[in-house]
C-alpha cells in the first residue's frame, strides 16, 4: 500500500490511506509509534515501551499478589 509524504507547515507528514486508518483504529490527533525492525519500520497505535512496562507490572503483581490483596483490604 502506498502513502504520500507531504509538507505540513514547517514539518513533513505522511498521509495514510483511509483503509490504514480504519485498520489501525486511529483518528485525527491520536499518536502512533514507529518501531525500527530488521525489515524497515512498523507503524502501530500501541507504545512498545508502555507495553514492556505493563509486562513488568503484571509480573510484579503476580509475584506480590497476596500482599497486594491484603493492602487492598485496608
Amino acid at each position: 500500500m502506498r502513502a504520500t509524504v507531504t509538507k505540513i507547515g514547517n514539518s513533513t507528514g505522511v498521509i495514510l490511506p483511509k483503509e490504514v486508518v480504519a485498520r489501525l483504529k486511529i483518528k485525527k490527533g491520536d499518536s502512533v509509534y514507529l518501531t525500527e525492525t530488521a525489515d524497515g519500520y512498523t507503524l502501530s497505535p500501541y507504545d512498545p515501551e508502555f507495553e514492556a512496562q505493563m509486562v513488568a507490572a503484571r509480573k510484579g503483581m503476580a509475584k506480590y499478589r497476596n500482599a497486594l490483596h491484603e493492602l487492598a483490604k485496608k
